[in-house]
């Protein structure tokens, strides 16, 4: 049996793209993602120009963003093997994460920062 490796690329436009790969395996893997136990149909494998390697695009579903935490779980379906998965958070939930906090605090200091250039000018 192969081993897939998972690798998270970006995360844009509502599509999550990583990349798989598997040093001595030719065919294309058998993927599953799954959101709330359920299977995600939008799901796009692509090999690259690299052997034994392939893009995976996932789209997220547009039921699935809402308010907490909601996850989902890349799998390899031959294996059953858990590759990797990815999570997304709003609403309440984003309120006590401390990243949201800090995204918080920088939008706060550019608004400061224009604040305070434009006030420069005007005074000047």
């Amino acid at each position: 049996m192969t081993q897939l490796t998972l690798t998270k690329l970006r995360m844009r436009n509502g599509i999550w793209e990583g990349r798989i790969s598997a040093a001595d395996r030719t065919r294309e893997p058998d993927i599953r993602v799954t959101y709330l136990d359920r299977p995600v149909t939008d799901v796009t494998l692509c090999e690259t120009d690299t052997a034994g390697s392939w893009d995976i695009s996932i789209a997220v579903p547009s039921h699935a963003v809402a308010d907490g935490v909601q996850t989902f779980v890349i799998l390899d379906a031959e294996s059953g093997t858990k590759l990797g998965d990815f999570s997304l958070i709003a609403g309440e939930a984003v309120s006590d994460d401390l990243r949201a906090e800090v995204e918080l605090l920088r939008a706060e200091l550019d608004m400061l920062k224009r604040a305070f250039r434009r006030h420069c000018l005007e005074t000047t």
